[in-house]
């Protein structure tokens, strides 16, 4: 890629998306951001590394304080005539579902810039609200919506089996993928017993952590699953770069006798989820009412009564299109994208598509042990797919 376009490109987003270039204000009464000069050679980075792949790793588990005047990072790494371009970005600026977006904006940009002169402006710009997920109901269906204050999560204690929390533990990712054919067979089998993709994914993580944290067979167990909350939405064209994700909780009662039983009790489970108008909005009241109303300090302790992260999730941000991150006509070998660092005692399982083949991911603080265990997990799971799917 063109260095200096790349630059002007990264440029042209952070004055569109000024949240970017922010940083988090908190002054004991509320909390806001504040918008903050910056370099763009703070924010963009060209080396040329030894080990490709450990550069990638390093540069993507790097932690972005809130706290910063810079919320995104970017990095391009050279290496025998290969290129990587790496993006981190503080989740509390945007979710996966708009980095996708701003990655396809800023690669399409790239080209425009480069095959037509064209200046690098367009990304989508507007409201960072989050009383926009109810934009797609009715004023009687939203008055609703916003009195759902319960948090309906189920609490679990089960948890991934890592080590103990060490303050000399440091962030890694793995990564796992699976074949083209591997997701044809995975298509065909989730036609077969009514499942989806993501089913069968939950399923084969459910069976899995079974197996690696040795659960009783009889334990009732929960994964929480991300969800896109801007399905509530009317539109999103004109909504800036911000995080609508919430939690499906997926709980089944048991193991299962095999993993096909598991695949039943997740679809069940899903499915009692998906037939709900509000899915997802549960429990946002009361973070609102506890970060707007509370100061953010005691906000902090008074919803940690009522609402709690998920020990164990999973989050499938999907299709990544090669066309859409084509950069002057060159779409990338390989693509992938991955959630937060996890710290223990939580875990989140990432799932990207990219020219059909799934990669998932796993981004944990921790350390050499506790990345035998990831990987220990990722080849129970590769087992258990193939079970699935008659290998």
């Amino acid at each position: 890629p063109d260095i200096e376009a790349l630059k002007t490109v990264l440029i042209c987003a952070f004055e569109k998306v000024p949240v970017l270039h922010s940083r988090f204000v908190d002054n004991k009464l509320s909390t806001h951001w504040e918008v903050r000069p910056y370099n763009i050679d703070d924010v963009f980075t060209v080396s040329f590394p030894d080990d490709m792949e450990k550069a990638v790793d390093e540069f993507l588990t790097q932690y972005i304080s809130p706290v910063e005047d810079i919320q995104m990072k970017v990095a391009l790494f050279i290496k025998d005539g290969k290129s990587a371009l790496c993006m981190v970005e503080n989740h509390m600026c945007m979710d996966g579902g708009d980095l996708k977006y701003f990655l396809k904006e800023f690669c399409e940009n790239y080209s425009r810039y480069i095959t037509e002169g064209v200046s690098p402006i367009h990304f989508r710009i507007g409201s960072r609200s989050y009383d926009d997920v109810y934009s797609g109901f009715s004023k009687t269906e939203a008055g609703v919506a916003k009195r759902l204050f319960k948090n309906i999560n189920a609490r679990d204690d089960h948890r991934f089996p890592l080590t103990k929390d060490n303050i000399r533990d440091k962030s890694f990712i793995a990564r796992k993928k699976f074949s083209e054919e591997t997701l044809a067979k995975l298509k065909t089998k989730g036609k077969e017993l009514g499942a989806t993709i993501n089913d069968l994914l939950l399923a084969s993580y459910f069976y899995s952590v079974y197996e690696l944290a040795d659960y009783p067979q009889g334990d009732k167990v929960m994964i929480s699953n991300a969800i896109d909350l801007r399905r509530h939405m009317s539109s999103v064209d004109d909504k800036g770069f911000t995080n609508h994700t919430s939690w499906m909780q997926c709980v089944i009662p048991n193991r299962g006798r095999d993993i096909f039983e598991t695949v039943k009790y997740v679809v069940l489970s899903s499915n009692k989820f998906k037939n709900d108008k509000f899915m997802g909005l549960y429990g946002l009241p009361l973070l609102n009412f506890g970060y707007n109303i509370l100061p953010h300090a005691a906000s902090e302790e008074i919803i940690k009564i009522g609402y709690s992260n998920p020990l164990m999730a999973m989050s499938n941000i999907g299709v990544l299109n090669g066309q859409q991150m084509a950069m002057s006509g060159y779409e990338p070998v390989d693509a992938f994208m991955s959630g937060a660092v996890k710290y223990k005692p939580f875990v989140l399982l990432t799932a990207t598509t990219y020219k059909n083949i799934i990669t998932l991911s796993m981004c944990v603080r921790g350390n050499d042990k506790d990345k035998e265990i990831v990987n220990k997990f990722f080849d129970l799971m590769e087992k258990n797919i193939n079970t699935l799917i008659g290998e």
